[in-house]
């Protein structure tokens, strides 16, 4: 398991004596750079290496580092990372998305601090002005990540509106056109009143209004109907009433033509399954130009579709209500239905779920548009197929039912926004009607009267190229030809449809059937400790840049990994981040104490013949944490590989080996030199397994204990097969005893550092070579005369004899043992009953029966220990 990274030349790694504390102001920032400036994290296309790629989920150029960012990052560095160490040609490729409508609201925002708008400087000087503020303010999150430690290739980040991304946009957008899968239609869209554009399902946030639900008489006399809405407003827009075919109630109007309340219309009512005939009064009002359902019943029926407002929300329909905002209107128009007596019930408040645009609040206005859409039906077949026959791999595996639910039943897209910032959808116009699309290598139409397409595309759609167009497609690059499909996709499980769903369409389609990576790896959401969903206008939202202020970097990412259970929610507090704080110190601590005590990695480790128990039962130990934390990875388990580590390195090695060996150390010799060199292997293999989580600490000891140039380019360990039951079984023993008596001393209010008296019989067990060991650990020591046993404590087939006197509360103890006596008669008594149970043998699972078996042996032991402690108690 020894590294055979070669030591650099004199001079060339003179990394200092370690400090007594580790403060990680002041190793982070410089080691980071060191790790850019030497060319770590860069990959090579020519290299023999076989690849391992994974890239980035792009940020937004308006974002900063928020919590789930660092918990995604810190995942992807560490698999990263540890493919590196195991020879792989690994690259992180890095980038940001344009983030159109967000950054098209800061310009805009700047703008008006000027008293301007974009339409009084023009498209051409407001994307030239965008230009100007990505450079100036985009792309902080980049300086935050390499704060977090990022191990990404700075030399290949990359941008969506970059020359050869848009390269790959305008490539792709031509031959979807081309093969009949992009075309321009009329359909129901959300569109935003504020930024003035269709937006997508992803930016729309539902919440729960407070609202009004009216049921509104339609028509007169026997033509009566009663509906409700909760949006009167569109009622000016209605072109029919809609009831089930089935429902008896309504059977006489179908087909018959009922009047329209305030307007001068008469509609008519259909039939159409769609309708629910048992909510409400089974009638529904239709407005096709407003809502997606009504829009479908529309179109089975042939109905008009009547738009009653414009883009800002403003009523359009010639009337008393034009020139109305839509929710003045909807009060106008209650009002006037409410004078007519048109109005047969209202419940107010009435709450119900109402969407939101993401980026503004503003309420989201279902409107019908003329926009561009990919047909999606053979690309999302496609998709799904590739999961079905296991060319990728969803993990967790329960994720695949919301995979296919979303592929399965996708609707076609809008990929067209009403912006100026993003990448302009490359169809001309020409003044007879004409329609172009054209290629990024033929020229657009020339003459009089040929416009360009004004709107811009769904940032989604460039995002969904981002595998194979940030390695240089449509070219075929040394890059792709390499890096190219990439291995794992790590991402959140909220964004599965709309960014997974699309890079799987359109890497399948581009790429001639090959899948754009072969794992898809979904993670929870980053919640607080207490389970809340975190957000910036809530109090529970938190800057991790402030933790790493406060406790380090890799404090942060370590708490974070240790929540990270595939596609479960992450709970996160300060208090857990202060805990891995102390961790890093512990390792820091316990490092330094092994260095200060001959700790080496000098030469090979001695043969098994020369090595102690405690040496074999740690060595064994570490090679079956290697064996763990690389079943782990491939796993996704990140909680667990962390949870492993966490406690091999803190209980095993610091509490327990590191212990036990101070006697070794303090007798000097060659036992002190051989247990200096496996502490040095186990310090060696335990700070390479827990790099990729907790690189900064990690490689300040590692450089320091080896010598070598760092620990992010050294050999990942590698499990040698080596076990030692024998030996794992003998220091479990030695636990054991230490385990109990120090429960004893505790009970018993003794400081921890208080040294008692003690006879060990230990003759006929395996503890008899560490009774030196035992009494360090437990304060232990020599009889000495006048030796007065007052408590026995038989453990593990030895007695540890304590004379108390004086430090005894023997009643006290008395009681306690009696508690815990009648504790484990009961269990006697339970498990006993159980297996005399012949019913219940004779239905339950063998491993449930020799659990329980299991159960019963422990309660008779427990019995037969406590009665021989309360014998052995002097008379109170």
């Amino acid at each position: 398991m020894t590294d055979n990274t070669q030591r650099p030349a004199s001079g060339q790694n003179s990394t200092p004596e370690l400090p007594t504390q580790y403060t990680p102001a002041e190793v982070e920032g410089q080691l980071y750079e060191r790790w850019v400036e030497r060319g770590y994290f860069e990959a090579d296309a020519k290299s023999d290496k076989p690849a391992y790629t994974i890239v980035i989920p792009p940020p937004n150029v308006t974002g900063s580092l928020h919590l789930g960012h660092a918990f995604q990052h810190t995942l992807m560095d560490a698999l990263t990372r540890r493919k590196r160490m195991q020879g792989y040609e690994s690259l992180w490729l890095p980038g940001m998305d344009h983030a159109g409508i967000a950054t098209q609201n800061k310009v805009e925002q700047q703008l008006a601090e000027e008293g301007k708008s974009r339409h009084d400087i023009g498209r051409e000087a407001f994307v030239e002005r965008v230009w100007q503020w990505k450079e100036e303010y985009g792309g902080r999150i980049l300086g935050q990540m390499r704060r977090l430690g990022d191990g990404v290739d700075w030399s290949r980040e990359r941008f969506t509106m970059d020359e050869g991304l848009s390269n790959a946009v305008q490539t792709i957008f031509k031959k979807l056109y081309d093969d009949g899968l992009i075309y321009r239609a009329e359909r129901i869209i959300n569109w935003c009143p504020r930024c003035l554009t269709a937006i997508s399902d992803i930016e729309v946030d539902y919440q729960d209004d407070d609202g009004e639900l009216v049921s509104l008489k339609y028509g007169e006399g026997e033509d009566t109907v009663v509906v409700a809405t909760t949006r009167a407003e569109t009622m000016l827009g209605d072109t029919a009433v809609a009831v089930h075919p089935d429902d008896e109630r309504y059977r006489h109007l179908v087909g018959r033509r009922i009047k329209l309340p305030l307007t001068d219309r008469t509609i008519p009512v259909v039939a159409d399954s769609h309708v629910d005939p048992a909510f409400g009064t089974g009638a529904v009002k239709v407005t096709p130009a407003h809502d997606p359902n009504d829009f479908a019943i529309g179109q089975r029926h042939n109905l008009e579709s009547i738009t009653v407002m414009d883009e800002r929300g403003i009523i359009t329909v010639h009337g008393p209500f034009q020139g109305l905002d839509r929710f003045e209107a909807r009060s106008a128009i209650v009002g006037a239905l409410r004078e007519q007596g048109r109005i047969v019930a209202e419940k107010r408040p009435y709450v119900h779920s109402v969407g939101h645009c993401s980026r503004c609040s503003t309420t989201i206005e279902p409107r019908l548009s003329l926009q561009w859409w990919v047909k999606v039906e053979p690309l999302a077949r496609a998709a799904g197929d590739a999961v079905r026959d296991g060319r990728v791999t969803i993990h967790p595996k329960e994720m695949e039912k919301r995979y296919f639910d979303w592929v399965d039943n996708m609707h076609d897209w809008c990929i067209s926004r009403q912006l100026w910032w993003g990448h302009r959808i490359p169809v001309w116009y020409g003044p007879d009607g004409q329609q172009v699309c054209v290629g990024p290598d033929e020229k657009p139409p020339a003459g009089e009267g040929w416009t360009q397409d004004s709107d811009v595309l769904d940032t989604w759609f460039s995002s969904g190229l981002w595998p194979f167009s940030t390695l240089g497609w449509p070219d075929r690059t040394a890059d792709l030809e390499k890096f190219y499909p990439t291995d794992v996709l790590l991402t959140g499980h909220d964004i599965i449809f709309f960014w997974v769903a699309r890079m799987m369409m359109f890497g399948l389609y581009a790429m001639d059937g090959v899948v754009p990576f072969h794992t898809i790896a979904l993670t929870g959401l980053v919640r607080d400790e207490f389970g809340k969903k975190m957000s910036k206008s809530n109090p529970n939202s938190v800057d991790p840049l402030d933790w790493m202020d406060a406790y380090g970097s890799d404090a942060v990412r370590f708490t974070l990994a240790t929540g990270a259970n595939p596609g479960a929610d992450v709970p996160i507090g300060e208090d857990w981040v202060k805990a891995s704080r102390n961790f890093a110190n512990k390792i820091w601590n316990a490092t330094r104490f092994a260095l200060m005590n001959g700790a080496s990695v000098e030469g090979p480790l001695p043969e098994p013949e020369k090595l102690s128990a405690t040496d074999r039962w740690i060595l064994s130990r570490l090679n079956r944490v290697v064996a763990e934390v690389d079943a782990y990875y491939e796993d996704y388990q990140f909680a667990k590989l962390s949870d492993a580590l966490y406690h091999f390195a803190w209980d095993e090695v610091f509490d327990w080996y590191v212990e036990l060996s101070k006697t070794t150390f303090l007798k000097g010799g060659e036992g002190a030199q051989v247990s200096g060199r496996v502490l040095g292997e186990v310090l060696d293999v335990m700070l390479r397994l827990l790099h990729p989580v907790i690189p900064f600490v990690t490689e300040t000891l590692w450089t320091t204990l080896t010598g070598k140039e760092s620990v992010v380019v050294a050999d990942w360990p590698k499990d040698s097969g080596f076990r030692d039951p024998a030996a794992e079984a003998e220091i479990g023993e030695v636990q054991r005893v230490v385990t109990e008596v120090r429960r004893f001393r505790s009970d018993q209010g003794l400081q921890p550092g208080q040294r008692v008296p003690a006879r060990l019989t230990l003759d006929g067990t395996l503890l008899a070579p560490h009774e030196d060991a035992i009494r360090q650990l437990l304060r232990l020591q020599p009889e000495g005369e006048g030796f007065n046993a007052t408590a026995t404590l038989p453990v593990a087939g030895a007695v540890v004899a304590l004379d108390l006197s004086g430090t005894i509360d023997v009643a006290a103890e008395r009681k306690r043992l009696a508690k815990d006596l009648a504790v484990a008669e009961k269990e006697k008594a339970d498990t006993t009953r159980k297996l005399g149970n012949e019913a219940f043998l004779a239905k339950a699972p063998e491993p449930v029966v020799a659990k329980i078996r299991t159960r019963l042996a422990t309660a008779e032991a427990d019995i037969a220990r406590i009665t021989a402690q309360i014998a052995a108690l002097p008379e109170a």
